[in-house]
């Protein structure tokens, strides 16, 4: 376990595996840099790349602060790369797809970027959670009604059928791990908030991110989920779409078909 402290003094930690170029990986809701899929994966690329797997901030061993901020998010993935030696290839999963993708707007310099699935809604047909799912995820966690946020942000926000969350409340040790991170929910939700409406993607909001970029999707995905990533690819001036069955993310990843995308794209 390593740590570095981020711009406003909050500690954040990260394994380190492997050799070769730095990687970066962002997880996404829920997932923090212990969570199994992150592991396999971290050890799959480690063959090729130097991996930096980390905590973002309320979640595993990492720090917080008492007001969340995405830009404070953002710093701390500017502090990761710095970390790494200054220079990194950055992948983010679904919420952390987005922080990525917010961080590379911003200026913070990426050698390539990875957006796995972000979970834009950007048609109007397809699902959309609540008007005020972001202020409604904030009072159940400032009620620490933990269990409720998980429910709501699973089912309302994710989509989830809900027999899945009661399944995961059954399921040795999952409720535990959902619940020990349920309050940075609100953080996914800030990330996420006016990107899931059901409108197209502003064509000159990421104008500048020139790095060059991959998206990934899923074609067993829900079509949701496809249709922001392929949005998102049209958008982008410097980015590629692979769609493929087995790198969808809404049920379980699969490290194997992910790190081989990753890795041809990384190492290319």
């Amino acid at each position: 376990m390593n740590s570095f402290l981020s711009k406003d003094g909050t500690k954040i930690v990260y394994d380190k595996v492997g050799q070769g170029p730095a990687l970066i990986l962002v997880a996404g809701a829920f997932s923090y840099r212990k969570f199994p899929g992150m592991v396999k994966l971290a050890k799959l690329l480690s063959e090729h790349f130097t991996v930096y797997n980390y905590d973002r901030r309320g979640r595993g061993n990492s720090g917080d602060t008492e007001c969340y901020d995405t830009a404070r998010e953002i710093e701390d993935l500017q502090a990761m790369i710095a970390e790494a030696g200054g220079a990194a290839s950055v992948w983010g999963l679904s919420s952390g797809a987005v922080l990525a993708l917010q961080a590379a707007a911003k200026g913070v310099m990426m050698t390539k970027l990875a957006l796995h699935e972000p979970p834009f809604v950007v048609d109007a047909a397809d699902r959309k959670p609540p008007e005020d799912f972001l202020r409604h995820v904030t009072e159940l966690i400032a009620a620490d009604r933990r269990a409720e946020a998980i429910t709501y942000f699973m089912t309302k926000g994710m989509g989830a059928p809900s027999f899945v969350v009661g399944m995961m409340r059954m399921m040795p040790g999952v409720w535990s791990k959902l619940m020990a991170v349920a309050h940075t929910l609100p953080y996914d939700a800030a990330l996420l908030d006016g990107f899931m409406d059901g409108k197209a993607l502003p064509s000159r909001l990421w104008s500048n991110v020139k790095v060059p970029t991959l998206v990934l999707e899923g074609t067993e995905s829900p079509a949701g989920l496809r249709h922001g990533a392929q949005a998102l690819a049209r958008v982008l001036p410097n980015a590629q779409l692979v769609s493929k069955k087995g790198l969808g993310h809404t049920k379980k990843l699969n490290a194997k078909f992910i790190c081989s995308e990753l890795t041809t794209f990384f190492a290319g």
